[in-house]
């Protein structure tokens, strides 16, 4: 049986009754990093075989892991926080596990992008997720083009190092579009910050952002568009 479990995206008391349960009962944890991981289930006093699992292993590390489920074990598959296979290591085992035939089941809990999605403000009946902004200017100007056009919500990952210059890009491309930079969620700094890509981009180069980050758009036909 293969678990896919969702583990706190900061704060630890966001993990489930269901998840400690399962995560205490699996024969195999894997996890994108066992150090971090392994802090996590010492939190908890859980004790457990841990083996990475992540994308620099995943095609070989699933061979492996398919064939002990196939053989019985209970395997628990956890990423460094939130939903395994949402930008994390997962749907390639779980895809692996429809193939032959073996059970699974989905613990849902914590999630960066549903969190930063309504503490936004913004629309939430429709939406896009586009995962990890592009590191490559083009790439990622192509992706804030493409949320311009959208009527729905757009909700992307970025990284603190390169949130000023996709703000600089958005200034140009997104023009008055309300855009919220949603930062350290359920942490102890957590912070949502709304307005245009102006003016974040002259808060944050003025206070260089730290921690993880969520950007979400407005949609075109979003209500704050035609306030």
């Amino acid at each position: 049986m293969l678990y896919l479990v969702a583990t706190p995206i900061g704060n630890l008391g966001d993990i489930t009754l269901r998840a400690l349960d399962v995560l205490r009962a699996v024969d195999l944890i894997a996890c994108e990093d066992t150090r971090h991981s392994g802090n996590l289930l010492r939190h908890f006093n859980i004790q457990k075989p841990l083996v990475s699992y992540h994308e620099h292993n995943e095609a070989r590390r699933t061979a492996e892991l398919i064939e002990q489920l196939v053989a019985g074990k209970k395997v628990a598959v956890i990423s460094d926080a939130g939903l395994p296979g949402i930008s994390d290591p997962g749907h390639r085992l779980l895809r692996a596990c429809q193939q032959r035939g073996v059970p699974y089941t989905i613990l849902p809990g914590p999630s960066a992008v549903l969190t930063a999605l309504i503490g936004s403000g913004f629309a939430a009946e429709h939406f896009f997720y586009g995962g990890f902004l592009p590191v490559k200017s083009g790439g990622r100007e192509r992706e804030l083009r493409a949320a311009a056009e959208r009527d729905e919500t757009s909700v992307f990952f970025e990284s603190p190092h390169r949130l000023v210059k996709t703000l600089g890009a958005a200034v140009v491309l997104l023009a008055t579009r309300p855009i919220c930079v949603a930062r350290e969620l359920t942490k102890t700094f957590e912070e949502y910050r709304r307005g245009t890509a102006a003016d974040l981009l002259a808060h944050y180069t003025a206070h260089p952002p730290k921690g993880e980050i969520v950007i979400v758009i407005a949609g075109g036909d979003s209500m704050d568009c035609r306030e």
